[in-house]
């Protein structure tokens, strides 16, 4: 499972847009999904944070 950070589809780090490229998600839906998980008290900055950390640029 080859994950990393896209350089395509990033806003700040490419974390979402490196899991969409990776899954063939929707990276648009996959940003709304994350907002409405961060504004809930799911700790989803958090996680990407730590994702950002950990994976590879592509």
């Amino acid at each position: 499972m080859n994950l990393y950070r896209s350089t395509d589809h990033r806003v700040f780090a490419g974390v979402l847009g490196g899991l969409a490229e990776r899954f063939g998600w929707n990276v648009n839906l996959l940003r709304i999904i994350w907002v409405l998980l961060t504004l809930s008290p799911f700790p989803g900055l958090v996680i990407y944070l730590i994702l950002w950390l950990l994976l590879p640029e592509k």
